[in-house]
């Protein structure tokens, strides 16, 4: 059979099928191209802003496994290593490598007389080949379209995110050290790396789902993985209205925001659906803009043509090479852009994005961690603060107030949906503080027997925004006072 040695699968020496499995991790480099995974070129968070969302069934490897089940597993994987021409199955394609994977297990099952059921026999057959080729355990999860996080706390505790409510997820690793190899596997495709020397590291999944290790010895217990997923289906803001998190005029007025080239801040807290909203808001931009994005690590799933993806760099081995979002926003400047998104504004950078805002790049985007409208302008002086600034506060707030347009609230719910509760705009300064005008705003207004928040998106009854002169520019205005007009009327 191709790929064994030494040709066929009664040769090789059951004496070694039972030494421990984390003696016979396969090493990243010996490891075949992965396969994509699941929900390729998919949108970043979508299930999360769904307060009910479908609930796929759980494939048959989700299914809970006994100790005996995982005895047996370490005793084929041990063989399999034995046997299997690791140099020939990196030349195969990830088809072929299964196939013939699969092969060798069904022959080991065999020569060992193990006792399974074609289920079993199904399950294991899958696990193996997910341990080979893919992400081992995490592979039934990532094929979940229903899961919006996975966190892995050691080998042997897993939770998932369904439907806005964490639960245990039903699996794990065979120990610690396969877990550390699979979180190499995964940082190791976008040039980065973890281990004791740099225990910390973001990177992402082929599909741009967001990952982060942390790995011992900062976490006690085995590295911990947390991986937010992105939803197969791109969603849009006709989506989100059907939903419940923005009604249909709410949508229209963010549409047009996106349209007219305003200068955003999303704000929210985490888990509450930033950049997936800012995914939808930036549908509404016109194909022949040049967009640069700056991430620390690429998420955005841009649709228009003229699009360059920036991404921090972090320090190598000698602690040097580090490349900030900073640098990358500075360095954006220089590329003409249109517009700048920046996926999350953390630190001094904020102060070059406003600037980059107030100095022709209009429509420019960002989002900020942050729990209301008013302490995300509080939350962008303190960063610039952080950038060792000197400079007075009026100072610093005249360039929010000539820089920011409109801020957008995501708030997640406490029974797990997600809703847009403010439209904001930043309308200017009075003596030291910023003013600003609420446009539309989520009231709740109770909870229903089943525990879900019920409440009501409304306008505030503002004639006409503040960027109006704008939307009129862009033929938008029509539109815009529909929308608002209709807002009213429905809050009544």
């Amino acid at each position: 059979m191709f790929g064994k040695r030494g040709g066929s699968g009664a040769e090789f020496d059951l004496a070694k099928a039972s030494k421990p499995a984390s003696a016979n991790e396969l090493p990243t480099e010996s490891i075949p191209d992965l396969p994509p995974s699941p929900g390729e070129a998919a949108n970043h968070g979508m299930a999360r802003f769904d307060p009910a969302p479908k609930i796929t069934t759980p494939p048959p490897a989700m299914r809970e496994k006994t100790e005996e089940y995982y005895d047996t597993k370490s005793s084929v994987f041990s063989a399999l290593i034995d046997t299997i021409d690791l140099g020939q199955l990196a030349r195969m394609d990830s088809e072929a490598a299964r196939e013939e994977i699969r092969d060798i297990v069904s022959d080991i099952i065999q020569l060992k007389n193990l006792a399974m059921s074609i289920s079993e026999q199904e399950d294991l057959l899958e696990d193996i080949c997910n341990d080979v080729l893919g992400y081992g355990p995490l592979e039934p999860l990532l094929a979940r379209d229903d899961i919006a996080d996975i966190m892995i706390n050691g080998a042997r505790q897993s939770y998932i995110e369904v439907d806005g409510r964490v639960e245990k997820a039903g699996v794990r690793f065979r120990d610690n050290a396969q877990l550390m190899n699979i979180c190499q596997r995964i940082v190791s495709q976008v040039g980065r790396r973890v281990d004791e020397s740099s225990p910390i590291c973001d990177a992402r999944l082929p599909d741009g789902s967001r990952v982060n290790v942390i790995a011992p010895p900062l976490a006690i217990d085995g590295p911990a993985l947390t991986i937010r997923k992105f939803k197969r289906d791109k969603l849009t803001l006709d989506q989100l209205v059907k939903f419940g998190s923005i009604t249909p005029e709410g949508a229209t007025i963010l549409q047009i925001i996106g349209r007219v080239r305003c200068n955003v801040i999303i704000s929210g807290g985490t888990g509450s659906g930033k950049t997936t909203l800012l995914n939808c808001l930036t549908r509404y931009i016109d194909e022949t803009e040049r967009i640069i994005t700056c991430e620390d690590s690429a998420e955005l799933q841009l649709q228009q043509p003229h699009v360059v993806r920036l991404e921090t760099r972090p320090p190598n081995l000698e602690g040097e090479g580090e490349i900030t979002m900073r640098d990358l926003v500075r360095n954006c400047l220089r590329m003409r852009p249109e517009r700048i998104i920046v996926g999350e504004v953390r630190g001094p950078e904020v102060f070059d994005l406003l600037q980059a805002m107030n100095t022709g790049h209009d429509g420019s985007m960002g989002t900020i961690h942050s729990n209301s409208p008013r302490e995300c302008l509080n939350r962008i002086e303190s960063m610039i603060a952080m950038g060792g600034y000197n400079l007075p506060a009026k100072t610093v707030r005249e360039i929010i107030v000539g820089s920011v347009d409109v801020i957008i609230q995501a708030a997640r719910l406490r029974d797990g949906s997600r809703r847009i509760t403010h439209i904001t705009e930043v309308v200017g300064l009075e003596g030291d503080v910023i003013t600003t005008q609420d446009l539309f705003i989520y009231k709740m207004q109770g909870e229903d027997a089943n525990g879900r928040i019920i409440g009501q998106h409304m306008a505030t009854g503002i004639g006409r925004p503040h960027f109006w002169d704008r939307a009129r520019y862009f033929n938008e205005e029509n539109r815009l006072a529909a929308a608002l007009d209709a807002s009213e009327v429905s809050a009544d």
